[in-house]
């Protein structure tokens, strides 16, 4: 996964150039994946996680479509 984040910095500030950086990250997913890849994933956890995620992914579809 490659995330192509820019963020530009003007009048010296970067704390809230900080604060968009790290929600832009948060939107696209790139912490949660961090921090899912920190330890090993058994295979059986990997597919249990996988399954949820493509159910939530339909469910949130079926919602959208249904309106």
């Amino acid at each position: 996964m490659t995330a192509n984040v820019e963020i530009r910095v003007h009048s010296n500030q970067v704390e809230k150039a900080l604060k968009i950086f790290k929600r832009k990250l948060a939107r696209d997913g790139v912490l949660k994946d961090i921090k899912r890849l920190r330890y090993f994933e058994k295979p059986s956890v990997r597919k249990k996680r996988k399954m949820k995620e493509a159910k939530k992914r339909r469910d949130k579809l079926d919602r959208l479509l249904a309106r």
